[in-house]
């Protein structure tokens, strides 16, 4: 396949940013200038990814009433509604990007006019979607997006990857790429965690599946200009 490179930027909302998100990622806003930068490459897509939640979502921490239940803290064990037997444990947050609310908008120093995409994901209050391609069950699978098919349908060869935040939405967005069976890149100065004691696990785990993190000055981002 010729190279056709993709920028997924992922979840770069103000829920997620300081200094006023619920779920603000320490420095998430200080990524925006090396985002817009990757924008200003010729990449064949450009698709920016929004967490978009009703307010009864199943991982917000105000949704299960009990003292013991604490955002960031508690985690809880949540059911395939399709098969009961299938669990996933997840963590619960703060309420965040909850629909139509501006803590669910993209940031304005975005270059939002670049994009040609915008996916919404977690919109099924039932399951945790950390990956803009779907959520974790696979027997079956409970929702998913329009990533995969826009990828698809464009002959993406290659998805580079940035946005918030690097240990959650990213990692399993990155997962989920390798396993649609695209060369998945992470652009490391372009991506922050919840966590930045994770990072260099985080990074192995992904490595491990196939995943390369590059850097702005690598090869791998300059090889984008010249795909033209």
């Amino acid at each position: 396949m010729p190279f056709k490179p993709a920028l997924v930027i992922v979840d770069l909302q103000e829920d997620f940013c300081p200094p006023n998100g619920s779920l603000a990622v320490q420095d998430g806003r200080k990524i925006v200038s090396t985002v817009n930068k990757l924008l200003s490459l010729p990449f064949a897509l450009k698709i920016a990814t929004k967490d978009f939640h009703p307010q009864d979502h199943i991982s917000f921490a105000s949704n299960h009433p009990s003292p013991n239940n604490k955002p960031f803290e508690t985690m809880i064990t949540i059911s395939n509604p399709l098969n009961p037997e299938e669990t996933q444990i997840t963590r619960l947050w703060p309420d965040h990007c909850v629909q139509d609310t501006p803590g669910a908008e993209l940031i304005p120093e975005l270059d939002i006019g670049k994009v040609h995409h915008t996916v919404e994901k977690g919109q099924d209050k039932r399951v945790e979607m950390y990956s803009a391609f779907a959520d974790p069950f696979t027997k079956p699978v409970v929702s998913q997006s329009k990533l995969a098919d826009i990828l698809h349908d464009a002959e993406i060869s290659d998805v580079y990857i940035a946005g918030l935040a690097m240990d959650y939405c990213v990692k399993y967005t990155a997962l989920d790429s390798v396993k649609e069976g695209f060369n998945t890149l992470v652009v490391g100065e372009a991506t922050k965690a919840v966590d930045p004691t994770a990072v260099d696990e985080v990074q192995q785990e992904l490595e491990k599946a196939g995943v390369t993190f590059v850097s702005m000055e690598g090869e791998e981002v300059k090889k984008i200009s010249e795909s033209t």
